[in-house]
This record gives C-alpha cells, structure tokens and sequence, in this order.
C-alpha cells in the first residue's frame, strides 16, 4: 500500500504476510516503481515495514522503519543495467549488508557503499534499521573519483561526520516538498559532497573540504538548529557551532559567507515567526508579549522597535489588522 504525499516524497508500506494481493502490490511497487529491488521478510514469513522516499533530483533517499524486510538486489534485477552507487547508514543495532557474497555487519552510525550491478542484501529487523541514499555513479565519481575503492567495507571512523551526513539527509527528507527543481538538485549535490568526505582518499578530501556545498551544506544544518531553538532566548552561536562541529570562527564566516551574521539570522527568523503568529487566526487571541517571548524575546522595548523597523508597524497594529479582516 502506498501513502502519495508530494510528487518527490511518499510512502509505500506492507504489515502482514509475505503473500497474497497486497503483498505482491507492495513487492513491485518496490521493486519496480522507485527501488529496483526485491523485498521479502527477514522473519517467519512476516513483513513488518513502512519505507518512506524522497527523491532529489537524481539522488534517492529510502528510510525503511519496522521489524521485518530484506531488500535484495537480485541477479534477475540486474538486467536492468542501474550501476547507481547505494550509501547504507545504519540508524540503530546492528545492520547485516552482503555484497557478492561478501557478509558486512554495521553499528549505529558506520556506512558502507554498495553498488546496485552486484548480487545483495540489507535487512530491515527488530535489532537493526537503517537509511539508504542512491547516487548516480557518474556524479559520486566526479566528486571522488577514488569513491569505487571503498565498495563493500564498513566507514564511519569519523562520528562527526556521520551524524553531519544522517542530519542533512533527514533535512533533505524533511524539506524535500519545499525545494523547487534547482533546490533539489543543489541539496543533492551537497549531500553527495558530504558523502565524497568519507569515500575519498586524503587530497580529494582536502579539495572537497573546501567546497561551497559542503560548506552550504553545514551552514543548513546550523540554521535548521536555530530555527528548532528559536524559543530559546538564551541561544547562542557557541552553542550552535559546538553541536555542529564547529568553532565558533568557522560558524561566523558560514554565515558571513551568505552576507549575514548569526545573530541578525537568528532575529530575522524570529520576527518572520512571531509575525505568522501574529497573522494566525489564533493569534488575535494572543497577548503580543505572549507571542514576544514565544519566539525568543525577553525584551519587549526591543522586540516592539525590531518589528516595527523590519515590517513597518507595530504588532499590535498588525493583530488588529487579522482581527478586522475576521
């Protein structure tokens, strides 16, 4: 059964036993329709998964949650000629990857990259579960051309990275129906650079490092932290740096690299919220200091001159502006 959400995200998922109508519906539409792999169960017989997708551009993110599924790339698959390069990152337990033959066993957070012209396996169970992200070899390759010498062993000795490359996928997941075509494709690039910093050998790394998109890429994840915290009037941009790997220094020039500062980003943000708030029709109910300290205030006097010198009113202007169109 599959859930259609947004023409680049939606679901397709099977609980029940691995036979009968609705399984088979389930097993071609991943098989055929997006995976181009076969899926059968990893425990009596017994399917337990619900898969969400999200394609960028030419990049495909597949997020298996459940107890039960086998994905296999079988030999009769491979008359389809797909040679994509598959990232396995392994969100919880312990995940069983074979290659050729070849048995891989991830922990939480290791990687390891596979490629779909060869015979194998990732399991979906109780005691492990797992993302993938499917890039065309061609673009992996541009970015590190070193990239096939990793196939089939277990990366991640970097956790900072890894949790760098869980994030942004998951954000890339999660804004995936916002982002327009060149949206897309930019996201994607910068997630498959991130991935280049684990599959490449030292000098393409040091090139990659210096990138716009993995510098793009961080400087996402930094404002998608302040955007989670905007509550939180004590935030601060050591804090935000920290939790992102980062010194403060380098989370300065991201920010200044797109013509801004941390915290004129961060009052940005909580004005543009405070006046949706504001403009919500549960808003003409809220006191306009609510509404301030809801979004990260703790000084009306300015909260009032910053509106007022971004949007050209004053709050409580915009409110009773709602309340008279109501």
């Amino acid at each position: 059964m599959s859930e259609t959400q947004v023409p680049n995200r939606f679901s397709i998922f099977h609980h029940g036993l691995a036979k009968g109508p609705a399984y088979e519906a389930w097993r071609e539409g991943i098989c055929r329709g997006f995976c181009r792999l076969d899926v059968g169960p990893t425990d009596d017989n017994h399917i337990d998964c619900h898969n969400e997708f999200t394609l960028l551009h030419t990049v495909a993110i597949a997020t298996p949650r459940g107890g039960s599924a086998r994905f296999a790339r079988t030999r009769a698959l491979l008359n389809d000629g797909c040679d994509d390069l598959v990232l396995i990152f392994a969100t919880r337990g312990t995940v069983q990857v074979t290659q050729a033959g070849k048995a891989i066993e991830l922990q939480r957070g290791q990687m390891c990259l596979t490629e779909m012209n060869i015979v194998g396996t990732a399991d979906l169970t109780r005691s492990g579960s797992f993302t993938t992200t499917r890039f065309p070899r061609r673009l992996l390759l541009q970015i590190a051309p070193s990239a096939e010498t990793q196939l089939a062993r277990v990366l991640g000795r970097e956790p900072a990275l890894g949790a760098m490359i869980e994030r942004y996928s998951a954000l890339c997941t999660e804004l995936a129906g916002d982002l327009d075509a060149p949206g897309q494709q930019a996201a994607a690039h910068h997630l498959a650079d991130l991935v280049g910093l684990v599959l490449g050998n030292s000098a393409e790394t040091k090139e990659l490092a210096a990138r716009d998109g993995v510098a793009k890429a961080r400087l996402d994840l930094m404002k998608a932290d302040v955007l989670k915290n905007l509550d939180n009037c004590k935030l601060t941009i050591e804090a935000v740096a920290k939790a992102n790997a980062l010194s403060t220094r380098q989370a300065q020039r991201l920010f200044a690299s797109e013509g801004t500062t941390f915290s004129e980003f961060v009052l940005d943000q909580r004005l543009l919220l405070a006046r949706r708030l504001l403009l919500h029709e549960e808003g003409a109910g809220r006191k306009v200091s609510d509404i301030a300290y809801t979004v990260g205030f703790n000084d009306l006097s300015y909260f009032h001159r910053a509106f007022r010198r971004k949007f050209g009113v004053a709050p409580v202007e915009m409110q009773m502006e709602l309340g008279r169109r109501h």
